[in-house]
């Protein structure tokens, strides 16, 4: 196991995306400032894409200009193609992700084109995140099965994760998009990752969809990845994809993390206020399971 877990936190983006209710740019700085208190030093603040496709984040240039900086936190962003990269530079990004699907389907639904397209766009991306001087990362969706197209073939992310790494991206997460992951398939596409690419860092971005998330993250921890995404509440989700509710829930991964014994840097009754934060936003009740049960350890004292 590893002593110490790294959490980036994408509730701002993820989760925010899947949520009827739009957010001000005003309460989204908020609920930014309070997450940046919790001891994170990742958040992912917003996408930069059509409005019209996803209206929840149609304000992200202006949430950049509006944070209250903390050092040691990157706030990134992610991008479909060389316009949002641009505009996600332009805005102060300090990271920019880009994405890409393992299946045909689910690329063409979530970006409107091919993988080869996506490919020859995040080479294009990648010049231009490159010359600003800022990380640029490569997120791989529906790794672990798509909804459209079922199992995805390991050597299928291999592939790609291989294309993306040629292509420039510095670090790569893998995503299990619609919750399909258990973890038996976790241990093997990690055990295939690390024989392919040996001293290549690994983040993962799981989902609860079907109660599988944290198992799967025991899973990924025995196998040495210490690296993960999760929405504080537990809300979120992808909007262009059947059954992709659940991201998993920053609080609830810290809390087990912390029982563990592992190590997160992470304050956790901060993460629980910005939860309940949250809630009062949104105004309904999050999916997230510690606000509701407490803190083992405050419990037993």
């Amino acid at each position: 196991m590893p002593a110490r877990a790294h959490i980036r936190e994408v509730g701002p983006r993820d989760g925010l995306q899947n949520e009827e209710k739009i957010l001000s740019t005003a309460e989204k700085i908020r609920l930014i400032d309070a997450l940046g208190a919790t001891g994170l030093t990742e958040i992912e603040v917003g996408a930069f894409v059509r409005p019209q496709n996803v209206p929840q984040m149609a304000d992200t240039a202006e949430v950049f200009a509006g944070l209250r900086r903390r050092p040691g936190v990157t706030y990134s962003a992610i991008a479909p193609n060389v316009v949002g990269a641009r505009r996600a530079v332009a805005a102060g990004a300090d990271a920019v992700q880009v994405f890409l699907s393992a299946t045909e389907s689910h690329n063409r639904s979530n970006v409107n084109m091919s993988v080869e397209q996506s490919l020859a766009n995040v080479a294009d991306m990648g010049e231009v995140v490159r010359s600003a001087g800022i990380p640029f990362d490569a997120v791989l969706s529906v790794a672990f099965g798509c909804p459209f197209e079922g199992h995805v073939p390991i050597e299928r992310v291999l592939e790609l994760c291989g294309r993306l790494l040629d292509l420039g991206a510095e670090r790569l997460t893998l995503g299990d998009t619609t919750g399909m992951a258990h973890p038996v398939l976790v241990r093997q596409v990690v055990l295939a990752f690390r024989e392919r690419f040996p001293r290549q860092p690994l983040r993962l971005h799981l989902h609860s969809a079907r109660g599988a998330g944290l198992a799967n993250i025991l899973a990924a921890l025995e196998v040495g990845v210490a690296e993960f995404d999760s929405s504080i509440g537990g809300i979120g989700g992808c909007p262009f994809a059947p059954g992709a509710p659940g991201n998993l829930c920053t609080e609830d991964l810290t809390h087990m993390l912390h029982e563990m014994g592992i190590a997160t840097g992470l304050d956790l009754p901060a993460l629980i206020d910005a939860a309940l934060l949250l809630e009062r936003m949104l105004g309904h009740v999050v999916p997230g399971q510690t606000i509701k049960a407490g803190i083992c350890k405050h419990l037993t004292g």
